[in-house]
């Protein structure tokens, strides 16, 4: 008897122990994560009744507040410019949570409890919210959503210098008010035509979607001829439309079946792809898979947003078996792929003397009193390549302006340094989802010369329904890089250099 006794004594002491653990588990372990789980209504409720920080343009336009609410809630989160901040800002979702800039600086912009300063505090506590002030230029976000007008595409504008991003904004966009519903049955809708949609509004395409960079990745290669191999730059390569691919009976074609050759110098001007497909064969695997990482291929680029997609080269080894894509490569074809983001740094890394700064989008965070709580402080990411290299890769690309395929976007008393690209979709393994055509890049920066950039600019207009079979980067990308750069300077009084 006293053995069974015994035995449920230990059994049920086994058991109250179990419970003890798991309860420290749920309340002290998973506190946090059950907190901020998007499924935890108390704390939905007491986030929505308490005040949020807002989120502002660098010229104090407003991006994000909170407003009070007539309904069950205090408050709900506002964006009054709908779209055109909206892939900038995310959104703050009772049923989906947070994404954007509202997710990334999520603990500055919420509710927290002020340190007491009376004994009143300590009775009744103070709460207060930080504002978020981004490098966003209000005037260039809205021509970039004008100058596209109804065509998919994606604008990212950097400064050069420092990292600040001036504008990003691609077309299609979302409002994220609608996520900002109290209504279940809006949110879904919202989210579902966001995300599974023919469209896809809700993709930042900017940051998290990678197409075939085209011509524009002509910049890398350039610079990995004076980085690894400089006799390559005043080597004559034959005026063909077309040259033979080593290992196969396939031959790489200029757009168009255009005549082309030279030295690089004329070669960039025109865009002659045969001319840097041999250029990549001579330079071989290593040295261009070094010098596109050197660039920040293969890496997410360190930007204050969450998930920025990673944009492709192939590793070295990957051409040892498919030398004759390593041509294509070389063009920006093949199995290369890039971010808006990535190549407006790559035109930002040869602006400022072969740096790359570190990209961002808060330029400093207030409190409720108006008093600056924390400013960002730049930083290099990657040294890309050298101060001599990127001068001479810049005046490669103003012979693009000057006297090759970018000559539409020229501004009198403006130096301006630019590379197109016409991604054909044919010869990319990126881009299967994309219709038949081409996806037709620009990057530019100005004032070219010196490392005295103001800005940096990347624009791709993929291809889409609608669209011309031959549609070029300087025909469909290169104009709205020029309404941007005339907003600027003209804003600035800038123009020269």
């Amino acid at each position: 008897m006293r053995s069974r006794i015994r035995m449920l004594a230990v059994f049920l002491f086994s058991l109250f122990l179990i419970l003890f653990l798991q309860l420290n588990h749920v309340q002290v372990l998973q506190a946090h994560e059950l907190n901020n789980h998007k499924g935890n209504y108390r704390a939905i409720t007491n986030s929505l009744s308490q005040d949020r920080g807002a989120i502002y343009t660098s010229d104090g336009q407003v991006i994000a507040e909170t407003v009070p609410s007539k309904d069950v809630y205090k408050y709900q989160r506002f964006y009054p410019n709908g779209p055109l901040y909206a892939q900038v800002s995310g959104f703050d979702s009772i049923n989906y949570g947070l994404d954007g800039l509202e997710l990334e600086y999520n603990s500055y912009l919420q509710s927290t409890k002020l340190p007491p300063k009376t004994f009143g505090d300590l009775v009744t506590p103070k709460y207060g919210v930080d504002n978020v002030i981004t490098t966003i230029n209000s005037n260039l976000q809205k021509v970039a959503q004008s100058s596209l007008g109804k065509l998919q595409g994606s604008v990212v504008a950097i400064d050069p210098s420092n990292g600040d991003i001036l504008a990003m904004y691609s077309n299609p966009s979302f409002d994220p008010n609608l996520l900002a519903s109290i209504s279940a049955t809006v949110e879904k809708q919202a989210f579902d035509a966001n995300n599974y949609g023919p469209t896809q509004p809700g993709l930042a395409r900017t940051y998290r979607r990678s197409y075939p960079p085209g011509s524009t990745f002509k910049i890398v290669t350039s610079s990995a001829v004076y980085d690894h191999m400089p006799s390559l730059a005043t080597k004559q390569y034959p005026v063909v439309s077309s040259i033979p691919l080593p290992d196969t009976v396939n031959r790489l074609h200029n757009y168009a079946n255009e005549l082309c050759g030279g030295n690089i110098v004329p070669m960039l001007a025109v865009s002659c792809d045969t001319g840097f497909g041999q250029i990549g064969l001579d330079l071989g695997a290593s040295n261009l898979a070094s010098e596109a990482q050197s660039f920040g291929f293969n890496q997410s680029p360190p930007i204050d947003l969450p998930l920025p997609a990673k944009s492709t080269f192939p590793v070295a080894s990957y051409f040892s078996n498919q030398l004759p894509t390593l041509a294509y490569s070389a063009i920006g074809q093949g199995n290369v792929a890039a971010t808006p983001l990535q190549m407006a740094l790559v035109g930002a890394a040869i602006a400022n003397n072969g740096v790359i700064m570190t990209p961002h989008l808060m330029k400093y965070i207030t409190n409720s009193q108006n008093a600056v709580v924390t400013k960002y402080k730049d930083h290099p990411w990657l040294q890309a390549t050298s101060p001599a290299t990127a001068q001479s890769v810049t005046s490669l690309m103003e012979g693009v302006v000057t006297n090759g395929t970018a000559q539409g976007i020229a501004i009198p008393g403006l130096k301006i340094a630019a590379k197109t690209g016409t991604a054909q979709l044919s010869l990319s393994a990126s881009n299967q989802a994309s219709p038949n055509g081409n996806d037709n890049w620009m990057v530019a920066f100005a004032p070219a010369g010196s490392g005295s950039a103001k800005i940096a600019i990347a624009v791709v207009v993929p291809a889409q329904a609608g669209m011309a079979a031959d549609s070029t980067g300087a025909a469909y990308a290169g104009p709205v890089v020029k309404a941007i750069l005339n907003a600027y300077f003209n804003a600035n009084k800038a123009i020269g250099g």
